[in-house]
């Protein structure tokens, strides 16, 4: 597979931001997926943070109005399902929709977690947690957590 093949069939494992994948193209071949995905992570750790910030940035808010309309990438909305975010009281959404907005004006972009490894309640509690944090503790632990959200994204295209 050649560089734009690459960089078409697997650029969704990091959210809207192919270049994650492309620039890891050069680590080929790979002994397995998590050397895969370990190339993929090391270019990512080596972007400049404004590169970072664009790829967290490109990220939706959690339970937001697109989120339950349906209106996001393929595996945002999965995810967000895996965890209920779709299937939210009134109450907590307002709670999501209030932790989203202080978190956002905090940190100027979006509260990021694996989903797929948590539920609302451990979410809830982690955007709560999280606030208290600086903005570069903050920065990479939400490039951690996009690594978890990737990996999972892999896994699921090379296994499928």
């Amino acid at each position: 597979m050649n560089r734009t093949g690459f960089a078409t069939s697997l650029g969704f494992a990091f959210e809207l931001s192919p270049w994650v994948v492309e620039r890891s193209y050069d680590a080929a071949p790979f002994a397995s997926v998590e050397a895969m995905h370990a190339a993929m992570m090391a270019v990512l750790d080596a972007a400049p943070e404004a590169d970072k910030l664009a790829l967290i940035r490109a990220h939706p808010e959690l339970a937001s109005k697109a989120a339950i309309a349906k209106q996001l990438t393929a595996e945002s909305n999965a995810e967000q399902a895996s965890a209920g975010l779709d299937r939210l009281t009134p109450e907590e959404f307002e709670r999501f929709h209030a932790l989203n907005a202080a978190y956002r004006e905090r940190f100027g972009f979006p509260f990021i977690i694996a989903v797929r490894l948590n539920d609302k309640t451990s979410i809830l509690a982690a955007m709560q947690a999280r606030l208290s944090n600086d903005r570069a503790a903050e920065i990479a632990e939400a490039i951690k957590q996009i690594g978890l959200i990737s990996k999972l994204r892999l896994q699921d295209a090379v296994t499928a």
